[in-house]
């Protein structure tokens, strides 16, 4: 099965994002495409649908969603950066999304306090990547190869799977210091 290289796009339009359902998953429904934070943007917006998606669905199919977004995530994310030509893209923010969600999922009910405290430090974990975060990150980015050759599934998996997990690793760190926080209240 032979495939064919993508020219290395620099800034996707809004056309683009929405030409296939994959792009537009891993866009966040176009969240990703902000010109500022776009990480902050989609998270934002992984927010609002979790707030709107608690009147709709149960935390049981909230976790499923949360796990099955995971899977989609790790090829649609992959997808998606195979054919940006990089290795993880800013505007790719489905990662924010679903590991917002996990983190919303374990904190609510919540005051808005709280989903705000669990906002800056899920944002600050994401976007700073300390310590173990920044070795998952690294370590992901450092086993992949050369993103302008043509990738096997199995890369094209792997690189999704990078970018997924070290947001996985922030909603962790995130969901620490929220159980110490309330532990230190209570």
């Amino acid at each position: 099965m032979s495939q064919t290289i993508h020219t290395p796009i620099n800034k996707p339009s809004f056309k683009w994002v929405f030409q296939t359902a994959g792009r537009t998953i891993a866009f966040g429904f176009g969240s990703g495409l902000s010109p500022v934070a776009p990480g902050t943007a989609g998270t934002l917006w992984a927010w609002a649908a979790f707030l709107v998606g608690e009147y709709f669905f149960t935390t049981e199919d909230f976790l499923w969603i949360i796990g099955g977004g995971f899977l989609l995530g790790c090829w649609v994310c992959g997808q998606v950066s195979e054919e940006l030509g990089k290795k993880d893209f800013g505007g790719i923010v489905w990662d924010e999304i679903i590991a917002f969600w996990l983190v919303l999922i374990f904190i609510m009910p919540a005051s808005l306090w709280m989903q705000g405290l669990a906002f800056a430090l899920f944002r600050f974990f994401d976007a700073v990547k300390p310590g173990p975060i920044g070795m998952i990150d690294r370590h992901f980015k450092k086993l992949e190869g050369d993103v302008n050759t043509p990738s096997t599934m199995i890369q094209i998996l792997w690189r999704g799977l990078g970018i997924m997990v070290d947001d996985l690793a922030a909603a962790f760190f995130t969901l620490l210091i929220i159980a110490l926080v309330q532990a230190w209240i209570l």
